[in-house]
């Protein structure tokens, strides 16, 4: 690892358990702190965003390449898009804001982040919290919670996907 690797700041702790309490208060209903992007293209990221801001996550202001919420038509386009959440999460440069990194299915746990494509060749275009899973971690054990099409417990085996990808959220720089 080089000296300005992400890797080498201190990381605050991300409270999964917050994060899950957030995301069973709010997987069928909205927070009115929050616009509803369900007619928008989806409002499953965030959701996401919200669930991780609420486990202890710190917004990072950075116009365009932040991750922050301050209304419907000012937040950075990590709060809402899966391909720049992703992009966000798991970037090697420093700043303030929630990190993670990609892993497999066998390290998931919940408070975690999966991300899911419907066709070969399109992006990932869903975002889904983990709020279960067994020991190990299969796709038949993980329940996740999501907006856009709300589910609270909802099996991952469930959905039917060409690509996923699991991001482990290892918690926020404070700047």
């Amino acid at each position: 690892m080089s000296d300005n690797d992400v890797s080498l700041q201190a990381l605050l702790p991300y409270n999964r358990e917050k994060a899950l309490e957030y995301a069973y208060t709010w997987a069928t209903t909205r927070n009115p702190q929050y616009f509803d992007y369900s007619n928008l293209g989806g409002d499953c990221t965030n959701f996401t965003s919200q669930c991780i801001l609420a486990g202890g996550g710190i917004m990072n202001y950075t116009r365009d390449l932040g991750w922050y919420y301050n209304n419907a038509n000012d937040k950075a386009p990590a709060w809402t898009g899966v391909p720049h959440f992703f992009n966000f999460f798991t970037r090697t440069t420093g700043g303030p804001g929630p990190v993670g990194r990609e892993i497999g299915l066998w390290e998931i746990e919940a408070g975690d982040v999966i991300q899911l494509a419907f066709q070969e060749t399109s992006r990932f275009s869903h975002s889904l919290v983990v709020v279960k899973c067994g020991n190990p971690p299969v796709v038949d054990n993980v329940l996740i919670n999501t907006h856009t099409y709300d589910r609270k417990d909802y099996p991952l085996s469930k959905y039917f996907w060409s690509r996923i990808r699991f991001i482990k959220i290892l918690g926020s720089y404070s700047g």
